[in-house]
């Protein structure tokens, strides 16, 4: 399943670009890796999801941890967005309280997942250059240029712990990005700490934002009109959470499942959590309807 091609798209070792992809759907076994989770979203916790259910990236086949890792941001969120439509369809559904003072009522949406603003990568390199202005430029070589690659999994993974620590400290959480991210400026390449901090305010943010300019992006914002009041206005779209949101099934549930199903038709527990969840509840739809036609005909 799965036609589209990544907005940005995963590089390999080669300097080729990989961007078709091929899915499974999530079976038993991940909503049970969902469900130890407690329903963390976390980057890591990502990567293992993308690793067990993206068949295919490009000619990239399987695709490992380290591959799912590497991807680009934006590709890990588009990922899970096609994950998620292919285990619930094509909507996405929440409630929310309109912000509008003379209405605030709460008002019921479906989401279109197809609705979903999204920017593919204009520029598709590896390595991107830019040229710092003169203002930012104060104290570093005369060229100005700087070579950077964009934020992917790995990067989310290094700076997930220091972030949880320290949730407001952006300037440190963007710092620990550029060491990463940045692989020379002027002569200077192997950036450490020291040299990140080194830069002048004005050439962080004009790096910051050069890396947002090119970079592909799933929008993480969506507007809505109110049912009530028939307004619009402006809704966070966290993908993650729409995602580990839905398919967050507790243990008891699951198990009990193939247990009834295990009950039944004497499979064993590695057939049953092998199957995709809808494939799963219909059978126990199908056995629920089968009992009870037993009974009402007794």
């Amino acid at each position: 399943m799965g036609s589209r091609l990544l907005p940005g798209g995963y590089w390999d070792a080669t300097g080729h670009r990989h961007r078709g992809y091929e899915l499974s759907r999530l079976s038993g076994r991940e909503e049970e890796l969902l469900a130890g989770a407690g329903g963390s979203g976390s980057p890591a916790l990502v990567t293992e999801v993308l690793s067990r259910c993206v068949r295919r990236i490009g000619e990239v086949s399987p695709v490992s941890e380290d591959v799912a890792r590497r991807l680009l941001v934006a590709d890990r969120q588009f990922l899970l967005l096609e994950l998620r439509r292919a285990t619930f369809g094509d909507e996405v559904r929440a409630d929310l309280v309109c912000p509008r003072p003379d209405c605030g009522e709460r008002t019921s949406v479906a989401i279109p997942l197809d609705d979903v603003p999204m920017t593919v990568e204009t520029d598709p390199v590896p390595w991107h250059t830019m040229t710092l202005s003169t203002a930012a430029a104060d104290g570093l070589d005369a060229e100005r240029e700087v070579v950077f690659r964009l934020p992917n999994g790995a990067d989310q993974e290094e700076l997930a712990p220091s972030i949880a620590r320290d949730a407001t400290n952006e300037a440190e959480a963007l710092s620990q990005l550029l060491v990463r991210c940045i692989g020379r400026i002027g002569t200077l390449e192997r950036l450490q700490r020291d040299d990140v901090a080194t830069l002048s305010a004005t050439a962080r943010d004009e790096i910051e934002a050069e890396m947002e300019r090119v970079a592909p992006a799933v929008e993480q914002t969506m507007e809505i009109r109110c049912s009530e009041c028939g307004r619009t206005f402006f809704a966070p779209f966290d993908v993650q959470r729409f995602f580990f949101g839905a398919l967050c099934t507790d243990r008891g549930t699951l198990y009990r499942e193939v247990h009834y199903l295990a009950y039944h038709y004497h499979w064993a527990e590695a057939e049953i959590l092998d199957m995709p969840r809808e494939k799963r509840h219909t059978y126990i739809d199908v056995l629920a309807e089968a009992i009870e036609a037993l009974n009402h005909g007794a």
